[in-house]
């Protein structure tokens, strides 16, 4: 049974000035979407122990600076998800962080979830994804790092 709470992880990197975002394609039976990296905690993970683990679960990236935001929205719950998750789960909260990459080289994607990515600039990046709530999560992260607040 998975917990019924998500992290979204979007990573990022300098490209000489422009920053750059990592965008993963799903496999075909799993949505065939563009998105950022997502799961759950496991066990009794922090929020931010999971959204490490699934950083490096789905990209193998370890050399980050992962920073949670104050971003959060809620997915209602399909059916199609029901047998995942504990009964009576009527909605998902999902907690947005960002991972400042400085490890070199590609990701190593895991092809069991997916099949294509892509370091972008912002907006190749908000045009790949569709929904709306990971656009505004982007959106978010986007204007943090062009104001340097966090860096």
């Amino acid at each position: 049974m998975r917990i019924p709470i998500q992290v979204l992880v979007y990573p990022v990197r300098k490209n000489n000035e422009d920053w750059e975002y990592l965008m993963l394609k799903r496999v075909n039976n799993r949505g065939g979407f563009w998105q950022g990296v997502t799961g759950a905690p496991e066990g009794d993970e922090t929020l931010i122990e999971g959204a490490k683990r699934e950083l490096y679960e789905e990209t193998g990236f370890n050399s980050v600076k992962l920073i949670k935001t104050d971003i959060s929205y809620i997915i209602p719950m399909e059916d199609r998800w029901i047998e995942i998750y504990p009964k009576d789960t009527r909605q998902i909260p999902e907690y947005l962080f960002f991972a400042i990459v400085y490890q070199p080289g590609p990701p190593k994607i895991d092809h069991i979830e997916h099949n294509d990515w892509k370091w972008c600039p912002y907006e190749v990046a908000m045009n790949l994804l569709s929904w709306e709530d990971n656009k505004r999560a982007l959106e978010y992260v986007h204007k943090l790092l062009m104001e340097d607040l966090i860096i």
